[in-house]
């Protein structure tokens, strides 16, 4: 009787379970990969976009018409335990058309002088400020030639990169009557 010899070949099932057992890990490789690129190249072209919007946004031609003054910001929490940002400010029509809607681009930078944020959103303004600050759309109170009023702009979330001077203001879109 001849002694068993153990084969050094591999069984085709002990084979088949090795490549099953990497199949997954390379799976969950690419998978982790593909969500990586994806996601820096979002956020690579989110940021080039804030750029070019901040200079590419052309200011509306009766904007020459509406003065913004007396800038400030200011903060408060919410009820979610969350800050919500101010923008505060004065302005006056002093063209000689009604003005119905005005829309702002907000550019806040960053300590290296870059865009860390660019919104633009309608301007609202302050209807009445007891017993807290009440605001309106300028459709519901259109400004008048030589009329001047109060606003406010609410951001519920600024880039944690803002440098905290305050941000550019541009008119980009007037509504008139």
């Amino acid at each position: 009787m001849e002694p068993e010899t153990a084969s050094t070949e591999p069984t085709s099932q002990s084979r088949s379970a090795r490549e099953r057992n990497w199949a997954p890990l390379v799976i969950a490789s690419a998978v982790v990969l593909a969500i990586l690129a994806v996601g820096l190249l979002l956020s690579g072209h989110r940021k080039q976009s804030q750029d070019s919007n901040a200079l590419s946004a052309t200011p509306a031609p009766y904007a020459a018409n509406l003065l913004l003054t007396n800038l400030a910001m200011s903060e408060s929490s919410n009820l979610a335990g969350g800050k919500v940002t101010y923008l505060d400010g004065h302005i006056a029509n002093q063209g000689d058309r009604t003005v119905t809607e005005v829309e702002v681009q907000v550019t806040f930078r960053d300590f290296a002088n870059k865009v860390a944020q660019s919104q633009t959103l309608p301007l609202t303004l302050i209807r009445m400020r007891e017993p807290y600050i009440d605001t309106v759309m300028v459709s519901a109170a259109p400004l008048k030639p030589g009329a001047q009023q109060d606003f406010r702009l609410n951001f519920d979330a600024v880039s944690p990169d803002w440098a905290g001077a305050l941000p550019e203001v541009k008119i980009v879109r007037v509504g008139l009557k």
